[in-house]
């Protein structure tokens, strides 16, 4: 039994476990080789009701909680992390729209958003600022009815595919750090608007790169929250997304602990299975237990998001903790499965997808201090 998941919870899990076994594994190898992203799939996980689920039905959504939204995501996660950058995005992006955006502006978005007919990326990450996310240097200046945008986000996720974005630009002062800041929702077909792909390591069906906006006129009825409040009000969104990526990155851990003790019961070496031998078999069984305590906390943080209590410290703990606990477990899992492991497939795909989790989204060190400042207090440990 688990604590967090109630039996309709599980019933879930293991609906959408089918169809992810069904319709997302077989293409989990092809999308990593053309790095190109099934929109149509998209649309079918949409009309399955997989995408922002916890968003209420007059925004699209279906009015679930986030714990039902985290068994969605890493049952997705389980049969191609890069593909369930979908959901994240979505329910990122879309918690976003709902509670800081104008209903008329936001609406069509989040119906096609819910759908699957829309792919939002967030563009928070510049050149010159990656953990000083506040230090930004695009600049967004008020003119008449829109706003103008001008300057540079990179390493964005879904840069060269998504429809729209969530981006950040400095409306204040330079000296103003994270209360000059202020969000639009730019359609990425306006005039000004130029982008590229990386060639990145892993996450290759998603994709990184930069977005590159020249005098780009955004109405300014797109704006999202208030004026230089943007960073502030929007930031609080992350800590869902934090707990997310943490059942992510562990559904991938855990689909390839199982391969692996299926395959090291059955390796005979020296007249014995594989696990007969503690050298194999105890280095899994450390990496069982942390992943079990891992998921336990990472379900914790969305029951206390559903709850309406504070989780900045157990979704900052689930950030640094997961990423690298999974990269440490399918690596271990692919040692054990030798010179197969070693050749390209799954295990290799895995490593190289959640590898990208240490750097984006808060290092560990950030999350570190966002969970010291909750412990010690914000005062006790300054900027």
């Amino acid at each position: 039994m688990n604590p967090y998941l109630d039996a309709d919870l599980v019933s879930l899990g293991d609906h959408v476990r089918r169809f992810a076994d069904d319709r997302i594994a077989p293409g989990f190898l092809e999308r990593d080789k053309t790095r190109v992203l099934d929109r149509a799939l998209m649309r079918e996980m949409g009309e399955m009701g997989f995408i922002a689920p916890e968003l209420p039905e007059e925004f699209g959504g279906q009015g679930l909680g986030c714990l039902a939204t985290g068994v969605i995501h890493e049952e997705v996660a389980r049969a191609d992390l890069s593909l369930s950058y979908i959901n994240l995005l979505a329910s990122l992006n879309g918690q976003i729209l709902a509670q800081h955006g104008r209903p008329e502006v936001v609406m069509p978005w989040l119906t096609r958003l819910t759908k699957g007919e829309a792919l939002l990326a967030i563009a928070l990450t510049e050149p010159r600022g990656g953990s000083d996310a506040a230090n930004l240097r695009l600049r967004v200046e008020r003119v008449g009815d829109a706003y103008v945008l001008n300057g540079e986000k990179t390493s964005i996720s879904a840069a060269d595919q998504a429809d729209a974005a969530v981006v950040f630009g400095r409306t204040g002062s330079v000296d103003s750090a994270a209360h000059g800041v202020t969000a639009l929702l730019v359609r990425m077909d306006l005039p000004g608007i130029t982008r590229n792909r990386f060639d990145c390591h892993g996450q290759r069906a998603i994709g990184r790169g930069s977005l590159f906006f020249e005098n780009v006129r955004v109405p300014a009825s797109h704006r999202l929250g208030d004026e230089n409040k943007g960073f502030v009000q929007v930031m609080q969104g992350f800590d869902f997304s934090r707990a997310l990526i943490g059942l992510q990155v562990l559904a991938v851990a855990r689909v390839s602990l199982d391969e692996t003790w299926a395959y090291v019961a059955e390796r005979q070496a020296f007249g014995k299975p594989l696990s007969a031998f503690q050298g194999i078999s105890h280095p899994l069984a450390d990496f069982d237990t942390q992943v079990e305590a891992a998921r336990l906390l990472c379900l914790q943080a969305l029951w206390l998001k559903d709850k309406g209590a504070p989780h900045s410290a157990e979704a900052a703990m689930c950030k640094w903790w997961a990423p690298k606990l999974a990269y440490d477990v399918v690596h271990q899992c692919l040692l054990s499965h030798g010179h197969g492991g070693y050749d390209r497939g799954p295990l290799e795909q895995r490593l190289r997808d959640v590898l990208g989790f240490q750097i984006g989204d808060g290092t560990a060190q950030i999350m570190k201090t966002v969970i010291a400042r909750a412990r010690a207090g914000r005062g006790a440990v300054p900027a």
